[in-house]
């Protein structure tokens, strides 16, 4: 608990004082460090990039035909006259599927421009435009239907609007697609409909008028992102009345059950709570609320010390798809739904914003790299809904779902990816994540250009090219991951076995410097000139992972990590052994080895194990087990699979 101890007693007080005064240069409240945008850093890594390339040229391809062929689209078209028929699939709350996938097909423009898929959007958008109602109400499942809606919609607009209509859950994402359609292409077809939408929100709920919470929450993001484009306050203002009017006596479920400002555990929906939590945190970067401030710091300690998986999955149960107790970490039956893994990511990245501590960067790499990645196949056209930690086998990826939000999602965060690489403020810059590419950027005292090399997540050779446009002195501060300082997780949730002998080094121009250590990063201020090389070096033993004691499914067991990989055992690798019968030897010597014709080229770990046989009376048998990282898990077919490792 030291780490959170240290980040709760010096950085909130001193954030207290951040939030309320920081301003950007137009005298606008923003966040006290700010992300490089995505479209602003260009990736040029073998892990990432690839995986950007087949997002924009498989998954977003299928998800549009997924959508076409279950009726996603065509609800649009015929809630805009365009055709007629019934409703034409499952949920009322497809609608935003569609825009999700927009969403990351624009992000996915300004990456890789592709004048057919413009086109396409341009087709589609027109499709929602004539969909939206004169006032501008947007839920096509209605529209068709009218009377005969759904009974989750109920009999009238926003009867239901606080259990499971969706009908602001959809809006949200529409504005968010909106905001990313504008700019990514100057078009405002679609940011016309959201404000159209938005307006019409914010005549009809408020203090005084309808005092009703979304159900499943995401509108306070997407109205933060319309008050982002357009400076107009009451998009603001109205994503700050969602959350004021939330609680309390409603449900646990999603997190209505007290004020916001009073919860101080994770309870519930994984989903709806992170794009809560994450909203509270735009909304008080933005209003300098500090009651938010320490209401998500609290939840934050809660998950990450008593709820998180070492794959950083969160959502331990799939009866509510969400939290359970804490300790209580099964593992065959976690759920750690995809979309879950990408809202945290989301909170993680905001509460770095307001905090500036690189912990938070710890856990997001964790999820970013595990759990996250493991929810869509090495091909990017088959995912998966919830990620365990385990399988008896009978654990398959799938191609799509009747419940699509997963897929959609993973449209859309993907091609995000490169803005969580890089953040500002104008005397500061910090290095979180180590993904190969070039940025520029301005800083007060000029432009300046940062490359990275590096072959990470396999190995820890860190290099950074540094070119300001002239000499000046600016701090960049370079994050030392917390599993290079045999520190996994923040807090003590998890822990590392033995403690390595080396250490992360750290060169400038060659010269090894001492590392001036804040918070998590190591602080470099100096006047830097075109040509200056920063060589940071991370050693990547092979670490054990320890749970702690509280959390019984891992009581005497550990999960192996390298670098920010989590690895597991599948059934394919263990020389005809099962890996349900499986148990570390207590020789065991690792041993790494890149194989580049193995699940798309992975690093394998392998050791001594013993198998354990079913039948009694038949000896052990020693084998040579295989590891592979977490994230490529079910890409070979059905088998058995499992993260921790008996003793």
């Amino acid at each position: 608990m030291k780490a959170f101890k240290i980040l709760a007693g010096i950085i909130l007080p001193s954030l207290i004082l951040s939030v309320s005064c920081q301003k950007q240069e137009s005298g606008t409240a923003e966040y006290p460090v700010m992300p490089v945008p995505f479209n602003k850093v260009a990736l040029s890594d073998d892990f990432w990039l690839p995986r950007l390339v087949i997002n924009s040229e498989v998954t977003i391809p299928i998800a549009f035909c997924q959508s076409e062929e279950t009726g996603r689209i065509r609800n649009f078209e015929i809630a805009g006259g365009l055709a007629e028929g019934s409703f034409c699939s499952k949920y009322g709350f497809d609608d935003s599927d569609v825009y999700k996938i927009i969403e990351g097909a624009s992000y996915s423009l300004m990456i890789r421009p592709d004048t057919l898929l413009e086109a396409y959007l341009d087709s589609l958008i027109c499709k929602i435009a004539l969909a939206q109602e004169d006032d501008g109400y947007l839920y096509t499942n209605r529209t068709i239907m009218g009377d005969s809606a759904l009974p989750m919609a109920g009999s009238r607009r926003w009867e239901k609007v606080s259990e499971h209509s969706h009908e602001l859950y959809n809006l949200g994402h529409l504005y968010e697609a909106a905001a990313a359609h504008y700019t990514a292409t100057g078009k405002k077809s679609l940011l016309n409909v959201a404000m159209k939408s938005a307006n019409l929100v914010n005549r009809e709920f408020g203090w005084g008028r309808i005092e009703r919470y979304p159900g499943h929450q995401e509108i306070e993001m997407g109205l933060v992102r319309l008050y982002r484009i357009t400076r107009n306050r009451k998009y603001l203002d109205l994503a700050k009345f969602f959350l004021d009017v939330r609680g309390p006596g409603g449900w646990e479920y999603n997190q209505s059950h007290l004020r916001v400002t009073e919860q101080s555990e994770a309870t519930g929906h994984a989903v709806r709570a992170c794009y809560m939590y994450s909203g509270m945190a735009d909304v008080a970067a933005l209003t300098g609320d500090t009651s938010y401030i320490a209401a998500i710091g609290r939840i934050w300690e809660d998950v990450v010390t008593r709820k998180m998986y070492v794959t950083g999955g969160i959502g331990q149960t799939g009866s509510n798809e969400g939290f359970g107790a804490p300790y209580d970490l099964p593992n065959l039956t976690a759920y750690c739904e995809t979309c879950a893994s990408i809202a945290f990511v989301m909170w993680n990245q905001r509460m770095f914003l307001l905090h500036g501590d690189a912990g938070y960067i710890d856990v997001m790499e964790r999820t970013l790299y595990n759990a996250l990645l493991s929810g869509v196949s090495l091909t990017g056209d088959h995912f998966f809904y919830p990620n365990p930690l385990e399988s008896d086998g009978g654990h398959q990826r799938r191609e799509w779902f009747g419940c699509a939000c997963c897929p959609s999602n993973i449209c859309r965060f993907m091609p995000s990816i490169p803005g969580y690489v890089y953040a500002h403020d104008m005397d500061h810059i910090f290095v979180n994540l180590f993904i190969a590419g070039e940025t520029t950027l301005e800083t007060r005292h000029g432009m300046i250009t940062l490359r990275q090399e590096n072959s990470y997540p396999w190995e820890g050779d860190i290099t950074i090219h540094v070119e300001p446009e002239r000499t000046f002195r600016l701090d960049i501060w370079v994050r030392i991951p917390g599993w290079a300082r045999n520190e996994p997780v923040p807090g003590d949730l998890y822990r590392f076995a033995p403690v390595p002998e080396e250490q992360p080094v750290l060169e400038v121009n060659g010269e090894k410097v001492t590392m001036d250590m804040l918070r998590g990063y190591a602080r470099i201020s100096r006047r830097w000139q075109s040509g200056d090389v920063i060589s940071l070096t991370l050693p990547m033993p092979v670490r054990e992972v320890l749970a702690h004691d509280s959390v019984a499914a891992d009581r005497g067991a550990f999960a192996i990590q390298r670098g920010p990989l989590v690895y597991c055992l599948e059934d394919h690798d263990q020389d005809g052994a099962t890996v349900m019968n499986l148990a570390a030897a207590g020789d065991r010597q690792y041993e790494i080895r890149f194989s580049p014709d193995m699940l798309n080229g992975v690093q394998t770990i392998t050791f001594e194990a013993v198998e354990k046989p079913g039948e009694k009376g038949q000896p052990d048998r020693r084998i040579r087990a295989t590891a592979i990282p977490y994230y490529a898990w079910a890409n070979r077919g059905a088998g058995g699979m499992r993260v921790w490792v008996p003793y």
